[in-house]
């Protein structure tokens, strides 16, 4: 026969009617974020399922079993104990004038380290910069991470988030005023927000798409880029396995007033997927020629 409501409370809406679109998050017992609570009922009577409010507002992630499910980020508090301990390294070599020597003072300490790791451009980039701060034991071992190599590649992504504080003009590369604008102890760096469909997210939050998982690191969402094989997920299933490497965000800055949307969100994925792909192709072909 006809289509039958299987529900008996009449404050429930049936499905076919649209909810509203105002927005006033929930949280579902099944975990999933929910635009307002009419959503929330909709698709338990669409999916004949029972899904209570858990609580108000965007589901707190449960840290996942897999910890490969989450992307290799430097966070912001990384990023500013990276600079606090190169800050900390620098102070140590400066050199009170003497009775008959001069000293060297703070921008002069930083100028003989850009001369030196500069390649002649008069711009540091982010190996140069990098290889000036792996001078230093302390600022070196910023380990997050247990294995070695997830900690050279926290390293890297902390050294992009120095040089993105302070360069102006957005070329990645930074001039001495701009090296030292981002080491200058007095320089508080800002910050930063991920935007994405008019919410802004706190460093740290995480969002899913598909399969992938992002996460807002120092104003940037970084995802990972994984293959979904399954499109939809049951409850209870595992994620496809995790092969793909974290990719980190093109360099295409997001302006804290550039609102992402979730499709857009979900084509940044996409590209890292097919981005991943080339890579993995890559590999293969070369490993085949030797």
């Amino acid at each position: 026969g006809g289509y039958e409501h299987p529900s008996k409370t009449p404050s429930s809406p049936s499905p076919l009617q649209q909810c509203k679109p105002h927005k006033r998050p929930v949280c579902g017992s099944n975990g999933k974020t929910y635009l307002n609570h009419c959503e929330l009922h909709r698709d338990a009577c669409l999916t004949g399922s029972k899904i209570q409010v858990d609580y108000d507002g965007h589901c707190k992630e449960k840290k996942s079993e897999n910890p490969a499910a989450s992307p290799v980020v430097c966070y912001q508090a990384d990023r500013d104990e990276l600079r606090r301990r190169v800050i900390q390294w620098l102070e140590a070599e400066i050199i009170p004038d003497g009775w008959f020597s001069k000293g060297s003072n703070y921008s002069e300490v930083l100028d003989k380290y850009f001369k030196s790791f500069d390649d002649g451009d008069s711009r540091l980039d982010s190996a140069e910069f990098l290889k000036f701060v792996e001078q230093n034991e302390t600022a070196v071992n910023i380990t997050t991470y247990v294995d070695q190599e997830t900690n050279k590649l926290l390293r890297g992504l902390c050294v992009d988030a120095l040089i993105e504080l302070s360069d102006e003009n957005a070329d990645w590369k930074l001039s001495f005023n701009e090296f030292l604008k981002c080491l200058s102890p007095s320089f508080n760096p800002p910050e930063k927000k991920c935007a994405l469909e008019d919410e802004t997210y706190e460093d740290g939050a995480e969002t899913q798409v598909e399969c992938n998982r992002c996460v807002c690191a120092c104003g940037n969402w970084v995802c990972t880029a994984m293959t979904c094989e399954e499109k939809v997920w049951l409850d209870n299933a595992k994620p496809p396995s995790a092969q793909g490497k974290n990719e980190k965000m093109p360099a295409r800055r997001q302006h804290p007033d550039q609102d992402l949307t979730e499709e857009e969100l979900a084509r940044y994925v996409q590209e890292l997927q097919k981005h991943q792909e080339t890579a993995e192709k890559t590999k293969r072909m070369s490993t085949k020629e030797m």
